[in-house]
């Protein structure tokens, strides 16, 4: 039986691919993560704060006292002419790539230009086998419109494609006005991959201490519908790869997405609560299923329900809408 996927011009034994996690901060949960049976691991997030709240820190430091006496600046070079960033994120990514065999893909996250080409090029100097950015951004502002939104991820791309020579992802919201047509755009601008979707976490507030908190839940299985009817409409219509996270806690969760066109099924959620070795649980499932339904391979499966091959193309639209509400099924 042959479970291999191609994502991001890795050839990868499994679809099986822990997604971007604290999980993976300890060099060891990475080793456990192979020997359970993952093709590829995400790696944990490099955050824009970070970045710049360390250049902010060595300006500070660089700068501090030297109003005192002005020839004093003339014997420190900009801050911009320094090498500056966690290096840490580097030396931690350069040692998951000693110490295992599957492909590393590192994360950025952010939501501005910033000094993401920079870091980027570290990234990659580091080993990283692919690069995954997972633009986290919610416009909030009312005089940006649809179009402005979009050109800021367009230019984003751009310029991290423009500086590495790795693969590079977009983990995307679902969140445009036409969500087709950015990923056409996307795919247009020579994104290797589309990872869907970015889940944003939503505050609470705490009526007792009157505060703002964060709240940060665990997926469902009901949270892989949006990716799955995105990845089954824009299946053979893109040439990126096409990466299916949230909701996917079960081997038939992992059919689906393939069934409906992804190269690769994301795991976070079902790790967090059954521990890393569920993924060895995940393989034997997956393969139990393609025994039990006579498939041979995964690529038999892939795209084998997207809108492309499906024998009623409106199933993915709205023309099921009220065919749903005529059939009287509720879920409580």
């Amino acid at each position: 039986m042959d479970l291999s996927t191609t994502y991001l011009g890795l050839k990868l034994r499994t679809p099986l691919v822990p997604s971007a996690s604290p999980l993976s901060e300890n060099i060891e949960n990475i080793r456990q993560m192979e020997d359970a049976g993952a093709s590829a691991v995400v790696f944990h997030s490099l955050f824009e704060e970070q970045i710049r709240q360390e250049r902010n820190a060595l300006i500070h430091h660089l700068a501090f006292g030297t109003e005192s006496n002005p020839e004093a600046q003339t014997y420190c070079p900009e801050p911009a002419e320094f090498h500056i960033g966690p290096d840490v994120y580097l030396q931690h990514l350069a040692k998951a790539k000693e110490a295992v065999d599957m492909p590393i893909i590192a994360s950025l996250n952010g939501s501005t230009l910033g000094a993401w080409t920079q870091y980027a090029k570290l990234i990659q100097q580091a080993g990283a086998d692919a690069l995954e950015l997972n633009i986290y951004w919610i416009p909030s502002d009312l005089k940006t419109s649809a179009a402005e939104v979009e050109k800021i991820y367009l230019e984003i791309v751009a310029a991290v494609k423009s500086a590495v020579s790795i693969p590079v992802a977009v983990k995307l919201s679902p969140f445009f006005t036409n969500f087709a047509h950015m990923a056409g755009q996307l795919d247009a601008a020579g994104v290797d991959g589309l990872v869907l979707f970015n889940r944003f976490y939503q505050p609470d507030i705490d009526v007792e201490s009157l505060e703002i908190k964060p709240n940060l839940l665990l997926s469902t299985p009901m949270a892989m519908r949006l990716p799955l009817r995105w990845i089954a409409l824009l299946f053979g219509r893109i040439r990126a790869n096409l990466g299916a996270t949230s909701g996917i806690h079960r081997a038939t969760d992992v059919v689906k997405m393939l069934m409906a066109g992804a190269d690769v099924t994301m795991i976070c959620s079902a790790l967090l609560r059954h521990g890393i070795p569920y993924l060895g649980a995940l393989e034997t499932h997956l393969k139990h299923w393609m025994e039990e339904h006579e498939y041979e391979s995964v690529k038999q499966i892939k795209g084998s329900l997207s809108q492309k091959h499906c024998a009623d193309p409106s199933a993915f639209e709205r023309a099921q809408y009220m065919r749903a509400i005529a059939s009287g099924i509720y879920l409580p």
